[in-house]
């Protein structure tokens, strides 16, 4: 029983995770081939485009392409905020023991790949790019982890998550440390004064989606205006959603037999419609029902399939579309430089970090994890695509020519990557099956 309240939920979001990576795929693919179609032009014109608001007093407009990576990305990175404390608090990451694994490779895979990339660069208006190779698409990652099946171990699964979440952690520190602008700071102390009381209110136990919402468009502006990427503010304000219910389960369950209880003396047997008083059962069953749930996992729960099938393929349509051409010039430099990063510093260093961690008896792998799986898993972790593509924007917005060649590194390398990791797990389980038998 407690074992399926724990896996099923994660089950879930691989499955979701997966599919979710079916769609980044085809809308790379159709970004990649409509940019470089005699409709290109429209493509470039669409996501310039400019919309927002204009009255006699105010006006803010923004091109399409930045109401995605700042608007959809703020919901974006609001859901890995859930994600990150519903880990911290219950999860995968709720624990020393538990957080060793994954931290220590989410470590190596942000260390090595960022010293790769700085060793590697020899252009000082490309440095700025070095957070690019730091992050792990998970979407991508386990998508192919799902193809590859159920030869996959479940632990393996766990620690891919829960190893992406750590490394969403550090990609979130960085651009709201290195990639943000200079910082208005009394727009930036307005906006933390706004914070303050909504996790003041989550304290006391009082949590409305209504004024979250409202509060939460007010930080966001408050927070681009200040010169901090406002998608920082949708971690922070993720932070603010209880994880408690209104009510413990002994209550819930108390009045749910009342319930029970209530509607099975009022049916009346061959009755087409509901009666008053079952309605009011039904009423009173929901209202406990709301009570009941946490804030926190059915926000997470009603976000999750929008993000995942309708933010990130968005974002992927919107970024992935690189004109491929003789007339474009690209810095080849950069290309490779981010390919290397991605592949051998993800790689290398996650396998390193994880292996040295156990040899000093830091860490304990789980018993049916080899040495192949991780190597396998660290080489998925070389898929950066939509982190590393919203980094790449960040570092590069005073030298836009340099975005196509970042991007065109980023799809190569993540490309690669997944390639040499699908092989990898692939190989090793079916060896791990003619052992068996």
């Amino acid at each position: 029983m407690i074992k399926n309240l724990i896996i099923s939920p994660l089950q879930k979001f691989v499955k979701i995770e997966s599919f979710s990576g079916i769609l980044l795929m085809f809308a790379t693919v159709l970004a990649l081939i409509w940019a470089n179609s005699p409709l290109g032009d429209s493509y470039t014109d669409l996501w310039q485009y400019e919309i927002g608001i204009v009255t006699e007093s105010f006006e803010f407009q923004l091109p399409l392409i930045l109401w995605v990576n700042d608007g959809f990305m703020a919901i974006f990175f609001f859901l890995i905020g859930l994600e990150i404390k519903r880990e911290l608090i219950i999860g995968e990451l709720n624990s020393a023991k538990k957080i060793a694994f994954p931290l220590i490779g989410a470590l190596g895979g942000m260390v090595i790949p960022v010293a790769f990339f700085l060793i590697l660069n020899q252009n000082p208006e490309t440095v700025k790019g070095w957070g690019i190779p730091m992050a792990t698409d998970i979407a991508f990652s386990l998508a192919i982890l799902n193809v590859i099946g159920k030869s996959v171990p479940l632990s393996l699964k766990i620690f891919l998550t829960a190893f992406a979440i750590v490394d969403d952690i550090g990609a979130v520190l960085v651009i709201a440390i290195f990639y943000s602008g200079s910082i208005n700071t009394v727009l930036l102390l307005i906006a933390l004064a706004l914070l303050g009381v909504l996790y003041f209110l989550s304290y006391k136990g009082y949590y409305s989606k209504y004024v979250m919402v409202l509060l939460g468009i007010a930080i966001w502006f408050l927070f681009y205006f200040a010169g901090i990427h406002p998608t920082v503010a949708g971690i922070m304000l993720a932070f603010s959603v209880p994880i408690r219910q209104k009510i413990d389960t002994s209550t819930f369950l108390q009045h749910l037999d009342i319930v029970y209880k209530d509607i099975k003396n009022s049916v009346v047997l061959q009755q087409p419609i509901l009666s008053n008083e079952q309605l009011e059962n039904i009423n009173d069953l929901q209202d406990w029902t709301a009570k009941f749930r946490s804030p926190l996992q059915n926000l997470e729960r009603g976000l999750h399939g929008w993000v995942a099938y309708f933010i990130i393929p968005i974002f992927a349509l919107a970024n992935a579309g690189v004109m491929i051409d003789s007339s474009v010039e690209l810095e080849t430099a950069l290309v490779i430089n981010i390919i290397v990063a991605l592949i051998l510093g993800k790689s290398i260093g996650v396998t390193s970090f994880v292996m040295l961690a156990k040899k000093l008896k830091i860490i304990e792998v789980p018993r049916d994890i080899d040495f192949k799986q991780i190597v396998g898993v660290s080489f998925l972790a070389g898929i950066g695509f939509t982190m590393a593509i919203f980094i790449a924007s960040l570092a590069f917005v005073s030298h836009p020519e340099y975005v196509d060649s970042a991007k065109i590194g980023i799809l190569i390398g993540s490309f690669i990557s997944a390639i040499i990791g699908f092989v990898l797990l692939k190989f090793g389980s079916k060896k791990k099956k003619e052992l068996h038998y």
